[in-house]
């Protein structure tokens, strides 16, 4: 403010002076306007001055200048000099940053807003085939071309990774992770997964085969231990109780062989490829049935059914991973609970429930619920016959049929289990909302 005064004083002694000058020699108007031109060209002179530093010489001292002009110069200079210090910090911060990632032995691509290339570093040059000389700028999605890629860029749902073949190289197998961050720029993150990825199919291979190599050994046991059991009254007594446990035993093995086959054969697609319009109604009515027999009288089962249409999918799979939850439920929740299958609506999409009221899970126990042989209690699962793989079994028919899991329980106020389908899968028919109890 006093540099503005001094030159609003100056500019006023100039026209003042100048004017009176005039004034004598009967020209005060022509001495004023004299005043303002010398002050004009003052201020033009400084405004060169200007101009010239900060086109040809920015990095060097400000041109010397009195008054308001050399506070302004001065002010430029600071600024000039604070930007070019916060600049060089970026650069450092930047080169870390990139120096890091050359480092890594995974894949880091920056994208901008767009989705075009900006940075990769080495990494990405070995696993994706990108090249610095001509990809710079262009789309990621020109040069990875994967389909399933494609989908999971432009669907802006990056919690889960995207497992995809390395595209110049099948035998890879590479784990995509994207994420969001500054102006809605991507980072693109790839790790090469190859060995976790064989040592998996190796395991499932394993598990495949001991399961299907058991089942003739099984089957020829409980063959002959069903003979024995039809003629018990002609061994001694005291092998008769023997006999039974052996043959319970028989039949759980046999069941827990035919779980871990199942899972086996999700596990290796987790797409379906066989979909058809499954009535959820009459799927649900059957699954009843078969869990008020298992039942035997000491729960209530409730079915209830809104008018959403038909389901795209496996029946055979479907039915199974609704039978496994609706069989916990008739196995866990307790004598005397209600338990109720539900088809109905939820958010935009739609959902199949198996909700009881019984004894309910400690929230501490959900997220493992789907691992394989997961229990809460190994007692209890273990003398009514589970095997621990139902969970599992439903997780991957969920997934073969882009639908997930929700489970919602707490001790003491009974449990939900939510199978969520999007809208994509349903299929309007003309049934009738309906309510039926047993």
């Amino acid at each position: 403010m006093r540099y503005w005064n001094q030159e609003l004083w100056r500019l006023a002694g100039l026209v003042v002076v100048l004017g009176l000058a005039g004034w004598a020699l009967h020209a005060p108007g022509f001495g004023a306007a004299l005043g303002l031109a010398i002050y004009l060209v003052i201020h033009l002179q400084r405004l060169r001055a200007l101009y010239r530093w900060l086109t040809r010489h920015p990095h060097e001292e400000p041109p010397a200048a009195s008054g308001i002009w050399g506070e302004l110069f001065d002010r430029l200079y600071k600024y000039q000099k604070a930007q070019r210090i916060t600049q060089r910090r970026l650069r450092d911060t930047l080169k870390r940053i990139q120096d890091s990632s050359e480092a890594m032995s995974d894949s880091v691509v920056m994208l901008d807003r767009r989705g075009d290339l900006e940075w990769w570093n080495s990494a990405a040059e070995r696993m994706l085939g990108l090249k610095a000389a001509h990809d710079r700028g262009q789309h990621i999605t020109n040069l990875l071309r994967n389909p399933r890629f494609i989908d999971y860029f432009n669907a802006r749902d990056y919690q889960e990774p995207l497992t995809l073949t390395s595209p110049i190289d099948e035998r890879q197998i590479l784990q995509f992770q994207i994420t969001l961050y500054g102006d809605d720029e991507r980072l693109v993150m790839a790790r090469d997964i190859t060995r976790l990825h064989r040592l998996e199919e190796m395991r499932r291979d394993f598990v495949a085969n001991v399961s299907h190599e058991l089942r003739t050994p099984l089957t020829v046991l409980a063959g002959y231990l069903e003979t024995y059991t039809d003629h018990a009254d002609q061994l001694p007594s005291r092998m008769v109780r023997g006999l039974e446990q052996m043959q319970n035993q028989t039949v759980r093995m046999q069941n827990l062989v035919n779980d871990l086959l199942l899972l086996s054969r999700l596990e290796i697609d987790q797409r379906t490829d066989d979909s058809a319009p499954v009535a959820v109604g009459d799927m649900l009515e059957s699954i009843r049935g078969d869990a008020q027999s298992l039942s035997g009288g000491r729960h209530q089962l409730t079915l209830e059914i809104e008018e959403l249409g038909s389901l795209m999918g496996n029946e055979q799979e479907l039915r199974s991973a609704i039978s496994n939850l609706t069989v916990n439920a008739v196995r866990y929740a307790g004598d005397g609970c209600r338990i109720t299958l539900r088809w109905c609506r939820y958010a935009d999409s739609a959902c199949i429930e198996v909700e009881d009221d019984g004894e309910g899970i400690d929230p501490v126990h959900i997220p493992r619920l789907t691992e394989r042989f997961y229990r809460i209690d190994k007692g209890r699962s273990t003398a009514t016959g589970g095997t621990g793989l139902g969970l599992a079994i439903v997780k991957h028919v969920l997934l073969r049929h882009d639908a997930h899991l929700e489970i919602d329980s707490h001790p003491g106020q009974g449990a939900c289990f939510r199978c969520v389908f999007p809208a994509e899968r349903l299929r309007p028919t003309e049934d009738v909302p309906r309510i039926q109890e047993a």
